[in-house]
């Protein structure tokens, strides 16, 4: 089909990527290995006091213990195509677990933290692990489901066995039982320092093919059940070579990625490790996010490299002592996951010198598919234009075979080889999602003559207001925009008469005030009658996933739940 968008590609990009014969995932870190064995693969800073302590691995450290990982899991009976859960945070041993697990011929699953016991159960049911690698934290909460689940195997570690030697033996005193992490692990089960001592670090001799599953990846849930996405190591790898492509200006060798987005998202997955590790540079790795050791870092290590979402940038921009701190290290900054308000997008890159850019992905695609040039032209409120090897159209929301023209408002289409093989053991909703080799994306977007793309709204978050049709997006973009206000997002409320009309929720920047009248005589200032907040209501934080991602779905439901309770 017609690229259009490729004449707006960058100096560097290329239209396609080539795909290297046979190479699967694992290759992304053996070959950063043999390239740079001695420069730092990862560092995990420590806070004491007003310093950072760091425990370091080389990538000749990172590949000795991938090996040892994965032939540790072998001689455990792990076959290729068994499933492995993973249930950490950013951390040396979730790479570890992750790269192992892959080089022994078997699946990962990567669990988010903050997940509660039923949904660790839900999810740990669904994808039919009989293995599950965590830290000591999270170990109770394995032990109290594993009974209703088929894991018959646990390994554990403590997140103090990759600090530095004084940082582990300081958190030992002071931090490890209050937070959690001094557990005593039942005699049936492993300890992830143990297994690694005991495991030959020869490289283990499991063939892998890329069309062999590699990741089960579980969508997000904002809009309902979270469903596991089936990735292969084709998707995965071909995804890199997008990302890599992308960036042309990126340095072998020499680039440090401030790794705050989780890893068991697929974007934090893939654009801060395993683009990080392609190009043979260091992750510095967060098991959280804490704004002052944030700044400690970059005081520290100097990244170049930040990806991140909107929300963790306006905390960055708005921290009363960001300017004590040189943020000129960051060359670049690719935003996702959500909306990037214009205001934080300037902001961000006045601070930095470096340049901030929106792309978009999905679970579903590994997850890049669309990307403003990062040092070429780029588009206020567009999501860029499609990554090398990446095909994508505008078709009618009421049937995705009928392709749109430029400047039509419909359903965002997508295909190329990032593109997942459908949902695990969920062969109904996988038709609905790929169709004739497209991924249906739930988005409503258009396209310009130029092929840059704009995400309009989901398709499930459309309000509308007695027949008008109002995209959640277009009112929070002009709320941004008033002075007071630091975030905020849209949903849609039944009304009586006009089937639903828009309310806003707000958080202030810190020390403003308003009312509810403030904000709607604003609006009504600058936006349609029809698309005026009739309701505002301030919070001091919008619920959000561990990644940023507003949780629309959430804030409906406490509505609900409030109609409900009047009725």
């Amino acid at each position: 089909m017609d690229r259009p968008w490729q004449k707006m590609y960058e100096k560097g990009v290329p239209g396609d990527i080539v795909y290297p014969e046979g190479m699967v995932v694992p290759d992304i870190l053996d070959r950063a290995a043999a390239r740079f064995p001695n420069s730092p693969a990862t560092i995990f800073p420590a806070a004491i006091g007003s310093r950072l302590l760091a425990g370091k691995l080389t990538y000749r450290d990172l590949v000795d213990a991938t090996n040892r990982f994965a032939n540790a899991l072998i001689t455990l009976g792990i076959q290729k195509g068994d499933r492995v859960a993973l249930l950490f945070p950013n951390s040396p041993q979730f790479v570890i677990a992750f790269f192992g697990t892959l080089k022994a011929g078997a699946v990962a699953i990567c669990f988010n933290p903050v997940y509660t016991e039923p949904e660790i159960e839900r999810q740990l049911i669904d994808c039919g692990a009989e293995t599950v690698v965590t830290m000591t934290k999270w170990y109770p909460a394995i032990k109290k489901v594993q009974a209703n689940t088929r894991v018959t195997r646990v390994i554990a570690t403590n997140i103090k066995d990759y600090f530095h030697p004084v940082a582990s033996a300081l958190f030992t005193v002071a931090k490890e039982q209050k937070e959690g992490f001094r557990v005593a692990l039942d005699p049936k089960d492993y300890s992830f320092k143990m297994m690694l001592q005991n495991a030959s670090s020869a490289k283990p001799n499991v063939q892998i093919s890329p069309d062999d599953i590699a990741l089960l990846q579980y969508t997000g849930g904002t809009t309902g059940v979270p469903k596991g996405a089936v990735l292969t190591h084709r998707n995965l790898v071909s995804n890199c070579l997008q990302s890599v492509g992308w960036y042309p200006a990126a340095q072998e060798g020499k680039e440090v990625t401030l790794a705050i987005i989780p890893f068991f998202h697929v974007y934090g997955l893939m654009i801060g490790m395993l683009f990080t590790f392609f190009k043979g540079g260091t992750l510095v790795l967060f098991p959280r996010f804490e704004i002052e050791q944030a700044f400690m870092a970059i005081d520290a290590y100097k990244p170049t490299i930040f990806p991140g979402v909107p929300a963790l940038y306006t905390a960055i921009i708005n921290h009363p002592d960001v300017h004590k701190h040189d943020l000129h290290s960051v060359r670049m900054c690719l935003s996702g996951a959500a909306p990037l308000p214009q205001e934080v997008q300037t902001g961000f890159e006045m601070l930095s010198g470096g340049r901030m850019v929106e792309g978009y992905g999905m679970t579903e695609s590994s997850p890049l598919t669309h990307a403003n040039p990062i040092n070429g032209e780029r588009r206020t409120g567009s999501i860029g234009v499609p990554v090398p090897s990446t095909d994508a159209r505008i078709v009618n929301p009421e049937n995705a075979d009928e392709v749109m023209p430029p400047g039509a408002v419909g359903e965002l289409a997508i295909r190329g080889p990032q593109v997942f093989q459908g949902y695990w053991n969920r062969p109904e909703e996988s038709v609905n999602t790929l169709r004739n080799g497209w991924l249906i994306t739930g988005d409503i977007a258009r396209m310009d003559d130029d092929g840059f793309f704009y995400i309009v709204e989901r398709k499930k978050d459309m309000i509308i207001i007695g027949g008008f049709k109002v995209f959640p997006r277009d009112i929070e973009e002009e709320l941004f925009k008033h002075p007071k206000i630091k975030e905020a997002t849209v949903i849609g409320v039944p009304h009586p008469k006009m089937g639903e009309v828009p309310k806003a929720y707000v958080v202030l920047k810190d020390g403003e005030t308003a009312t509810p009248e403030e904000i709607i005589e604003y609006m009504t200032r600058n936006v349609a009658d029809y698309k005026v907040p009739r309701q505002i209501e301030f919070r001091d934080a919008l619920p959000k996933t561990i990644i940023g991602k507003v949780l629309k779905r959430q804030l409906m439901e406490e509505e609900k739940a409030k109609a409900k309770a009047k009725a």
